[in-house]
């Protein structure tokens, strides 16, 4: 790559995309990659890549995503939502009748899409709800609260959020998973063409990399753009939403991550919830 590489880079607006990946949006780190971000909520952005509709050239993926799409792309090892105490929460109003998981058998329960990692794991942890009905992640608490919806399942900052709306935790997914495991949650993974071939999938995931090594070591830097982004979210939520999510494993899978990610696609094919796909290259392409 004689040229600097200019790729369109889809992630969502949540704080933890925002901070993590603004050095490598903004020419903050040296390489020979240039991404462009284009920001859209994660379901978007799953549905995006399974339809192969104008397809980014690096995106943002959650778990039962890439496995649709493995033929297509490579999850890169920077750059991953994946970690301890960053599960999603099923929530419901307080006083509801509905006591743990067992109970959603006659619930109707609003999800953030159909091809999240949440929604996988809901799928795998509890009895089949009554009714799901998917939509974007900001409007799964209101339904709840209004009493449209028995139950929710809630993803990125609506975890420190949802007793604002006067609901109550039902169960801790990334908690059960935890405790099955013992390993961490993995929710989401940057993937990237599989077309654009070794070395320039090696400079992705090294531009990553060092981007959110930037923002860990100077997260003063990324703060303007994070705060662009999530105006209507008190700073504390940033500043705990941020923490939660961006960790070592953002940096850098490692063998944990990876055998974590290699867990969660084997109990979602194993419950007929994914593709029978024999394996899923993580990052080793690069």
């Amino acid at each position: 790559m004689n040229a600097r590489s200019r790729l369109r880079f889809g992630f969502s607006p949540c704080p933890n995309d925002t901070f993590a990946f603004w050095a490598a949006t903004h020419g903050a780190v040296a390489g020979p990659v240039e991404l462009a971000a284009e920001l859209a909520d994660i379901e978007s952005l799953n549905e995006r890549a399974i339809a192969d509709r104008d397809p980014l050239p690096v995106t943002k993926l959650s778990i039962p995503a890439l496995a649709r799409v493995a033929d297509r792309y490579v999850a890169l090892p920077s750059g991953a939502a994946l970690g301890f105490g960053c599960g999603p929460l099923v929530v419901c109003r307080a006083g509801s009748p509905l006591r743990s998981l067992a109970d959603l058998g006659e619930a109707r329960v609003a999800i953030p899409g159909h091809s999240t990692t949440a929604h996988l794991l809901l799928s795998a942890l509890a009895p089949a709800p009554r009714e799901v009905v998917a939509m974007t992640f900001d409007r799964v608490m209101p339904v709840v609260a209004s009493g449209e919806f028995d139950a929710g399942l809630v993803i990125h900052e609506s975890r420190f959020t949802y007793r604002e709306h006067g609901l109550v935790e039902l169960a801790d997914l990334g908690v059960v998973w935890e405790r099955q495991t013992g390993g961490p949650l993995p929710l989401a993974v940057i993937a990237a063409r599989r077309e654009l071939g070794g070395p320039l999938l090696g400079a992705i995931g090294e531009t990553l990399r060092a981007s959110v090594a930037l923002a860990r070591r100077e997260p003063a830097r990324p703060r303007a753009f994070v705060r662009a982004h999530a105006q209507e979210m008190a700073d504390d939520v940033c500043d705990r939403h941020i923490a939660l999510y961006v960790n070592a494993f953002s940096e850098d899978l490692g063998s944990v991550g990876r055998r974590a990610i290699d867990e969660l696609l084997a109990r979602g094919r194993a419950a007929g919830l994914l593709p029978p796909e024999p394996s899923i290259s993580l990052g080793e392409d690069g």
